[in-house]
């Protein structure tokens, strides 16, 4: 079992979410996030004020699957947020020690369907 934590643009939640359902991941968390990376930000001014905005916003995906489902995920993820420029974003794949579905105590690779 397998965490997936993506980091994409907002633009590209449509695209992502699309081949995520083509791939059959349909159960996924989306949280809206700020953050920075290569892009560092930018300037912008506001009434005669001059303000660095280094914190860009992005997606936060939370996607939990079992071993089976860890590359065709990742895959869809990539495939739907690429664009080839920087900001594009980030996965990182943590693995899960327990998952427990609270409704009937399901446990394991079953809790996570």
């Amino acid at each position: 079992m397998k965490l997936i934590i993506a980091y994409i643009q907002p633009h590209k939640l449509p695209d992502v979410k699309r081949e995520l359902y083509k791939a059959e991941v349909f159960k996924i968390s989306v949280t809206n996030a700020l953050g920075c990376g290569q892009q560092k930000g930018y300037t912008e001014t506001f009434r005669g004020v001059t303000m660095e905005v280094n914190l860009l916003k992005k997606m936060r995906l939370e996607i939990a699957v079992n071993d089976t489902f860890v590359d065709a995920t990742i895959n869809a993820i990539v495939k739907g947020a690429r664009t080839g420029e920087i900001g594009d974003g980030k996965i990182f794949v943590i693995e899960l020690a327990e998952t427990i579905r609270i409704r009937s105590g399901e446990k394991g690779n079953k809790a996570i369907g």
